[in-house]
């Protein structure tokens, strides 16, 4: 306890192809019974098997109807319509699958790869890739000389592997096993000319080679050379940066293939791109973005009214016969599934590409991070024992407190983190954008969903800030000035608004940061720019919170505070709101992770100092640890097995050694007179 630890990110399957649809839209084909549309995909007609694939992909973005859909076996039904001999068919049942994959998530993901869909999968990517090369274009896509049906149908195809091997380990290996590097490698070839499915294939790249260390002996001289011609490639777009980043994932995830000698310049490069990325501001961004559209937008409609002029004065001289041809082109015949298609935004897919980038940049840089920590089993050593060594021996006699020491990242990540800027752009991401932005996201609705987006960049780079803490040391983080102005713009994400935040993920993140250079600036004793006050009023909001990790970060918090307190002059009131609050949290707790945490917190505070001492005894700290005492261990006993992990029990199993050290301490404390 005592201790955070950087987390990994492993993200979701991906979401949906097409616009999302609202429960409440009326008409359309979600009005169609499962077994009805389910039926129609056996139709002798390939046009009614196309229009049943594209009115289940619609319906199943929808997550209330995906449980109708999979009592009717719906993986086995479309399964077979990726090899279909009509390419329409395979794109949108292809389509299909790939939205039940990404809404159903990981347990449908799961049911998919039991129900064996990795079989015409792999058959339809191994097919796609021998026929990438031929050019065959759709007899439906004519109109649209610039679209590969092949490459359209390895894009959905991508993304639905990508989403069962995130979710499966099965499909990872039998991914493995069938060789289907070299055929998604082929896909990336394409990169310069479809950069859509060159994102989805490095998408299903990084998922592929994270954990997979029998993968890498499939990336030889030729594989690596493709990722790294895409690294290089010089084109600006959002949706470039995005698959630049992606690639740049994957090498660091395969950097056990890159020789020693080329170690140091492959991690600068990876953390060149991902700089070039966070250095972009989303908010200005997002302002050139919606200007470009109401530009483009107000063009198509000067265009449009110009056209129904010119067909009104056509329509004078047509005869009846004429007419009737006319609805070939303007009509939408009962089975086009032209609607259900997502329309062309570009400039929302720029933003949309940005903050993605920025996300997966951010998400990778936590994984460096952890990459750099030990093993479990030395984790838990640090964690556990040595640190009630620590406790005992160094924290009671010397009055040192315990306090984490940084973990190092290795000269090669650490020298490309500085040389690229990567803390300060991490800094910045931080901070929401302005408000002329959010204005337009709020009032346009095609681009509200990028406020979920935007927040999720800031908790990134919070928990990347949070991961940065843990394992640089005070200098390459800018000195004692930069961390206390770092706490400062912390408190600031916390009390700039009336009422302190309650989004969970956002809590997580801030908590876990304010914790990691809580720990920091105490180590190296480091003033603290928040106030007890201030604090305790975030710990008394993270405290209610439904996630766990935010109420141990808050005790945690409290705790490091409490200790550098109780070296300090007059705090000894301070103290008593701390060790209250503490023993509250320790007793009334349903979570013994927290409540362990809590005790941790407490041991801390009140290890050493006239100020915790005096403190202690006026809250009568000593009888209520040894009245809890006994609930503690029988808490133990009953919840420990079954509920929490063999990691949680051990760090637990210190928790209870140490209350009995601590009330053995503070029994001695009151024998020996002041």
């Amino acid at each position: 306890m005592g201790k955070s630890r950087a987390r990994r990110f492993r993200r979701a399957p991906v979401g949906p192809a097409g616009p999302e649809q609202r429960r409440d839209e009326e008409g359309g084909p979600e009005e169609e019974p499962a077994a009805e549309l389910l039926e129609k995909l056996q139709h002798p007609s390939a046009e009614v098997r196309e229009y049943a694939c594209a009115s289940i992909s619609k319906l199943l973005q929808q997550k209330h109807v995906i449980p109708a859909f999979l009592q009717r076996d719906v993986v086995r039904c479309l399964g077979p319509l990726l090899m279909d001999h009509s390419l329409a068919v395979r794109e949108t049942a292809a389509g299909a699958l790939r939205n039940l994959s990404a809404c159903g998530g990981f347990e449908v993901c799961d049911d998919m790869v039991t129900k064996d869909i990795m079989t015409p999968l792999v058959a339809l990517l191994k097919e796609c890739s021998t026929g990438l090369d031929t050019n065959q274009l759709s007899p439906k896509k004519c109109r649209e000389m610039n679209k590969n049906y092949i490459e359209d149908i390895a894009n959905e195809a991508i993304n639905l592997l990508w989403n069962v091997c995130e979710c499966n380990n099965t499909a990872v290996y039998i991914f493995n096993k069938e060789g289907c590097l070299e055929d998604v490698l082929h896909y990336m070839k394409k990169f310069s000319t479809n950069v859509d499915l060159a994102i989805s294939v490095a998408n299903c790249l990084q998922a592929v080679t994270e954990d997979n260390p029998d993968l890498l002996s499939s990336f030889n001289a030729s594989a690596q050379q493709i990722l790294e011609t895409v690294m290089l490639c010089p084109e600006s777009t959002m949706k470039h940066i995005l698959l630049r980043t992606l690639i740049a994932g994957t090498i660091w995830n395969i950097k056990d293939t890159i020789p020693p000698g080329s170690l140091g310049s492959m991690v600068n490069a990876i953390l060149k791109i991902f700089s070039e990325s966070l250095a972009i501001d989303a908010g200005e961004m997002i302002i050139r973005m919606n200007e470009a559209e109401r530009n483009r937008l107000k063009l198509a409609a000067e265009a449009e009214t110009e056209e129904n002029m010119s067909d009104v004065i056509d329509n004078c001289v047509l005869s009846e016969d004429d007419m009737e041809e006319i609805p070939k082109g303007k009509v939408r015949r009962e089975n086009d599934i032209s609607d259900l298609l997502p329309s062309d935004k570009w400039e929302l897919k720029e933003v949309t590409a940005l903050l993605m980038a920025q996300q997966t940049a951010l998400e990778i840089i936590v994984n460096m991070c952890c990459s750099e920590d030990p093993s479990d089993d030395e984790w838990e050593e640090l964690s556990s024992s040595d640190e009630s060594d620590l406790f005992m021996e160094n924290s009671y006699n010397e009055g040192s407190g315990l306090l984490m020491s940084p973990l190092c990242l290795s000269d090669e990540v650490n020298s490309a983190f500085l040389n690229n800027l990567i803390p300060k752009k991490i800094l910045e991401k931080t901070t929401f954008p302005n408000s002329v932005a959010l204005d337009i996201c709020m009032h346009n609705p095609s681009w509200k969903p990028l406020i979920k987006k935007l927040n999720a960049v800031q908790c990134r780079a919070l928990t990347c800030l949070h991961s940065i803490l843990l394992v640089s040391d005070v200098d390459c983080l800018g000195g004692p000035s930069a961390l206390q102005s770092l706490a400062q713009h912390l408190s600031q994400l916390v009390f700039s608004k009336m009422e302190l935040p309650t989004d969970t993920e956002f809590l997580e993140a801030i908590t876990s940061a304010l914790r990691a250079l809580l720990q920091t600036m105490a180590s190296k004793n480091i003033s603290q720019c928040m106030t007890p006050e201030q604090l305790l009023a975030l710990c008394e909001a993270g405290i209610h919170s439904s996630n766990a990790s935010v109420r141990v970060n808050v005790v945690s918090i409290l705790g490091i505070s409490g200790s550098v307190l109780a070296k300090g002059q007059d705090t000894a009131e301070t103290l008593k709101m701390i060790g209250k609050f503490l023993l509250e949290v320790a007793m009334k707790e349903s979570s013994l992770v927290v409540a362990g945490e809590a005790l941790d917190a407490l041991f801390d505070v009140f290890a050493d100092g006239k100020e915790a001492e005096k403190a202690s005894v006026q809250i009568k700290l000593l009888p209520a640890l040894k009245e809890f005492q006994p609930v503690f261990k029988m808490r133990m006993r009953k919840e420990g097995k079954g509920q929490y992990s063999t990691d949680q029990l051990c760090v637990l199993d210190n928790v209870k050694m140490n209350l009995r050290r601590f009330i053995a301490y503070q029994e001695t404390l009151g024998k020996t007179p002041t």
